[in-house]
């Protein structure tokens, strides 16, 4: 027999997790001379007087906070495993690993409220209530600087309320001053008042949700399917998301270059599309009845023009604020499978969580394995070094690491 050669068949098979139980036996000794007992110490645990270790922990925090499985389908699960534990247990495990991050969490606060530029939005949260169940918030703060090429990491911040009181922007950005990306909700008029202390926040407003308005007019398939009868194309619509998509087409290809090299981008390109913009919206507005759709989409952007083409004079700011409705779209999704905040404590932990898993899949890292680690080592690093574990040193550090280890 004389070999030919050989046909290789890759099959993709999964090994399950397995759980186990780490017994560290601790020898007591005594001496006779000075009647003394030696121990050495007990092993550490993440939560005080706790049995679970980092990496169980940080499955644990991960599959509820960034997976979106409630408490009580994890229990289910381990219990088919063989391990037998209490949802009471599961959500002290929670509330006590939150408090161990604390410190960690008020570094990556503080890196968010020293941008020159945030990324602000909010959705809803049902919370348990008396027979009901209320609408809570959660509120998003995102720090991009890449779109003009900044060198500082991407990061978000998120808090929970019970209500969507203007009260609870102002609280979360009460020492903040800089540029304010949003929607055109009336919460947020208090920070630019020119009165307001440290300084007013210069407003920047979204050119995709004034788009979407227009393209919801002008797509007849979505208007059929919603209306369920024949209805007749806005061609004032689909003209207004033509001349926008234009002034899109321009910023799609800014990605990342300089503030200068995009503001004088957009002075020759853009400018003069915006302006022509405008006076068609103004031609038109003039002659379309207050309550006509089109009209109030036009309002929605006439009688804030100023800070929808901001961006014309400023190259930090973006045309659109979609960076905050991406950090908030797995919420938007995985409520679905939660359905409630427990409590306003259970939102507290949940937004405090969202922080940290959000900001580590922003900066390409895989949180679970982060979260592991950094409880692993929160308790034992010095204050002074507490800024290696934020998630973009922590990576770095990490890199530098393999080549060592790979020359070893």
């Amino acid at each position: 027999m004389a070999k030919l050669g050989e046909d290789v068949t890759c099959t993709l098979e999964r090994i399950p997790a397995s759980m186990k139980v780490i017994e560290t036996v601790r020898e007591k000794f005594t001496c006779r001379n000075c009647d003394t007992i030696s121990q050495p110490p007990a092993p550490f645990h993440v939560t005080p007087r706790g049995m679970f270790g980092p990496k169980l922990l940080a499955s644990i925090l991960f599959e509820k906070f960034g997976q979106h499985q409630p408490l009580n389908r994890q229990r289910d699960r381990y219990a088919l495993q063989g391990v037998e534990l209490s949802l009471s247990t599961l959500a002290d495990q929670v509330g006590a690993c939150t408090s161990a991050l604390r410190p960690l969490h008020m570094l990556l606060e503080a890196h968010i409220l020293a941008a020159e530029r945030l990324h602000g939005d909010d959705t809803t949260v049902p919370v348990l209530a008396k027979l009901k169940t209320d609408t809570g918030r959660i509120w998003t703060y995102v720090r991009d600087d890449r779109p003009f090429g900044g060198p500082a990491p991407p990061a978000a911040l998120f808090h929970y309320s019970r209500d969507r009181g203007g009260e609870h922007p102002q609280a979360h950005l009460a020492g903040y001053a800089g540029i304010l990306q949003a929607d055109a909700y009336a919460g947020y008029n208090a920070l630019f008042k020119l009165d307001r202390a440290p300084a007013p926040l210069v407003r920047a407003l979204c050119w995709a949700h004034a788009r979407r308005t227009f393209f919801e007019l002008a797509d007849v398939a979505a208007t059929l399917k919603r209306r369920k009868k024949a209805v007749d194309l806005s061609p004032l619509a689909l003209e207004a998301v033509r001349r926008i998509d234009r002034v899109f087409d321009i910023e799609r290809e800014l990605g990342g270059t300089p503030i200068d090299n995009r503001l004088a981008v957009r002075r020759e390109h853009a400018a003069p599309l915006v302006a022509e913009l405008e006076a068609w919206m103004r031609e038109h507005r003039a002659r379309l009845s207050r309550h006509d759709p089109v009209a109030r989409a036009m309002d929605y952007m006439l009688k804030d023009w100023a800070a929808f083409t901001r961006f014309l004079d400023d190259g930090r700011i973006c045309m659109t604020n979609n960076a905050a409705e991406r950090s908030l779209r797995g919420i938007a999704m995985g409520r679905k499978a939660w359905l409630f905040c427990g409590s306003d404590r259970g939102g507290q932990r949940a937004a405090f969580m969202y922080s940290l898993i959000v900001t580590a899949k922003l900066n390409d890292i895989d949180p679970e394995a982060w979260l592991a680690d950094v409880l692993a080592r929160i308790a034992d690093i010095s204050q002074g070094r507490l800024h290696e574990l934020l998630p973009w040193n922590w990576r770095r550090l990490r890199e530098q690491d393999q080549p060592v280890a790979q020359a070893a």
